[in-house]
């Protein structure tokens, strides 16, 4: 891909790394969901111990897309990556940006030494599916996504004094 340039993100980037996690939400019908902030993202990529790591594309100056990961750790398996968003803008998209984008972020993992990466992907999102079971990733029907949000851990642990 000649199309545009792979680097790591920097903390000038939190501006355009903010607009493609809500470009991402809006295509997900979540348009409400994101509550993050461009200081969030600015301390929790760059702070004292940071939480993500993010590859960037870069078009004439511009973020166009993006691949957030974080490590994780599995019982079976040892240390793993979570690609939280894979995102193009998608004025830009078709031209091969993604496919870099996660190409590069399979070969950070594997010199990285992880056993896996995972990620999830909404069911009705056929085009990434297809994408995904092409370059041999597996897409996983038993298994389940469990989430619970702030308020309900609060109203959980209050339950259980």
């Amino acid at each position: 891909m000649k199309t545009a340039n792979l680097r790591w993100v920097e903390p000038k980037d939190m501006k355009a790394v903010l607009g493609l996690i809500q470009e991402l939400a809006d295509f997900e019908k979540e348009s409400d969901a994101v509550v993050i902030t461009e200081d969030d993202l600015q301390n929790h990529a760059f702070g004292q111990r940071p939480k993500f790591k993010c590859l960037v594309a870069e078009k004439e100056g511009q973020v166009i897309g993006m691949a957030l990961f974080y490590p994780r750790y599995s019982t079976w398996k040892g240390p793993t990556f979570h690609l939280e968003d894979l995102i193009v803008t998608q004025r830009e998209r078709g031209i091969g940006v993604g496919k870099a984008l996660y190409t590069a972020f399979i070969e950070y993992a594997v010199s990285e030494g992880v056993r896996r990466v995972e990620w999830a992907v909404l069911d009705w999102n056929t085009n990434a599916i297809k994408f995904y079971e092409n370059s041999g990733a597996h897409v996983l029907d038993d298994w389940r996504t469990v989430q619970m949000d702030k308020a309900t851990m609060r109203r959980y642990i209050a339950k259980q004094k």
